[in-house]
């Protein structure tokens, strides 16, 4: 963030080790919940606006997961590569999925529309196999 001339404070630099540390999606209770653990001075609005600052910089991704938990969004760093988000309708359970299909793809929407694609989202809601396999008990 400081080579895009964003100043890079304390609290800023705690709720991005949070996103990147974190192993799953975080919502911002969540981000905040786990930011007052290292940082205790971390407060509801920094988060929020250390979110829309990353956003707005690219950096992380805003997602709603098909709302599967209702209207609550969810947040993620960007990895090197685009994925999709697999969900389980039933459970919630969410999984990225990456594929050089999926590459393919985007270079074909920018090749067809002429444009460079530079923010791509994808989710599929289905039914996991855990939960498939409760349904024939």
């Amino acid at each position: 963030m400081a080579k895009r001339g964003i100043r890079m404070t304390r609290q800023r630099r705690v709720i991005l080790q949070v996103m990147d540390d974190a192993e799953q999606h975080l919502d911002v209770d969540q981000i905040l919940e786990r930011a007052q653990k290292i940082d205790s001075g971390v407060h509801l609005v920094t988060v929020y606006r250390t979110i829309d600052l990353l956003k707005k910089q690219g950096l992380i991704d805003e997602l709603d997961l098909l709302h599967l938990r209702g209207d609550r969004h969810y947040y993620e760093t960007h990895g090197p590569r685009d994925h999709i988000h697999v969900a389980c309708l039933r459970c919630g359970k969410v999984r990225e999925f990456e594929s050089r299909l999926y590459e393919q793809l985007k270079e074909q929407i920018a090749r067809d529309f002429h444009m460079k694609v530079t923010v791509s989202r994808t989710e599929v809601g289905g039914y996991c196999e855990e939960c498939l396999r409760k349904t024939k008990e």
